[in-house]
């Protein structure tokens, strides 16, 4: 086994252990996802509490702190599953917490850059916060329409881990490039997606519309088909005979 099948190993094995002990507490998976929340938020506290003279150290802390609320993340559906809580509520839930804690993360980025006075990068810490908005937005808004809609790379797991990469090596200037490249990539996954879910919507509707042509060929079939009925003649039904009785 290579260094790297171990590593994986002993990770699944420490995150099984993890998930059977909150099991075992009977704790309710939306309350795990809410915690994630908690932490994420604190995430963005350090963000926005960093200066210039400070920040290597705090973004070092947010990242780590970023890595705790994964864990969050990571457990909750497997505590969800142990412990017979699925829901649907549960589902919808946690997505939404998703949204809370990515537009908390950068809102404290962009607390930084504001009392840094960089105002370049605090336009673009905007761009990035909506488009990871729209990200999601897109996947949840095509899959009411088309069923699925999971193209694209720059997800959520994508997403948090460049935002802890740029946290944890900020001594070396990596959050601008970590920035550019989600900017980048977000909006090329939002119009990916976009112009799948044109393509299906295109396959759907012209599967509709062939139903509907079908529909109104058959409808006329029995119109004519009744028209051209052989209608009986008057003073041509059945001749009555008298009784006499």
């Amino acid at each position: 086994m290579t260094w790297t099948g171990a590593f994986g190993r002993a990770c699944r094995v420490l995150l099984h252990a993890i998930v059977r002990g909150l099991a075992l507490t009977r704790i309710s998976p939306n309350v795990l996802t809410f915690l994630g929340l908690v932490i994420n938020t604190i995430a963005a506290i350090l963000f926005g509490y960093a200066n210039s003279t400070n920040y290597s150290r705090m973004f070092a802390w947010a990242g780590a702190v970023i890595i705790g609320a994964g864990i969050f993340d990571m457990v909750d559906g497997r505590v969800a599953r142990a412990t017979g809580q699925v829901t649907t509520f549960g589902a919808f839930f946690d997505s939404v917490i998703d949204r809370y804690s990515d537009v908390a993360l950068f809102f404290g980025l962009l607390v930084y850059y504001a009392r840094a006075n960089h105002f370049f990068y605090l336009v673009l810490v905007a761009f990035v916060m909506v488009s990871s908005v729209m990200v999601s937005y897109t996947r949840a808004r095509a899959e009411s329409l088309i069923g699925s809609c999971k193209v694209g790379f720059m997800e959520r797991p994508e997403r948090v881990v460049l935002v802890i990469i740029g946290a944890l090596f900020a001594r070396w200037g990596a959050m601008a490039p970590v920035l550019w490249i989600l900017a980048v990539l977000s909006t090329i996954t939002i119009i990916h997606r976009i112009a799948y879910t044109y393509q299906q919507t295109r396959i759907i509707d012209l599967k509709a519309a062939e139903a509907a042509a079908a529909a109104a060929a058959a409808q006329q079939e029995e119109v004519s088909a009744a028209r051209e009925a052989p209608k009986p003649q008057p003073g041509k039904g059945p001749q009555q005979i008298p009784s006499f009785n």
